[in-house]
């Protein structure tokens, strides 16, 4: 089945993917747009609790911890304190990052992929 490609500033957002869901698979857009939610806050809770979320082919999502370091206010060169955080990281898969190197020309070239 094609990539479905629905706005013209080639982004998918979230109603462009229930869309290509809903048609791939043949359930109702209301049924995959449950799922997608669901997934999403699935992976939020987890990330929360500190976890990793690993699809096998596809990446992993976990929380990278940052220090509190210096930096300087590029306008007045004052030194100031960047406080630490959290951030969310990604790391591709092998699968997904060879599919994405094939696809060096881009998904128009592609004819797995199909613009809407």
């Amino acid at each position: 089945m094609p990539y479905l490609l629905i706005n013209k500033k080639n982004n998918m957002h979230k109603n462009d993917l229930v869309k290509a869901i809903a048609e791939q698979t043949g359930c109702l857009q209301k049924d995959a747009d449950q799922l997608i939610s669901a997934f999403i806050d699935n992976v939020k809770k987890a990330l929360k609790c500190g976890d990793k979320v690993t699809l096998i082919g596809f990446g992993t999502f976990s929380v990278l911890e940052t220090k509190e370091k210096k930096g300087r206010n590029p306008q007045t060169g004052k030194e100031i304190k960047i406080a630490a955080s959290k951030r969310v990281k990604f790391k591709p898969g092998k699968d997904l990052k060879e599919e994405v190197k094939k696809a060096s020309s881009g998904c128009g070239a592609k004819k797995s992929c199909k613009k809407r």
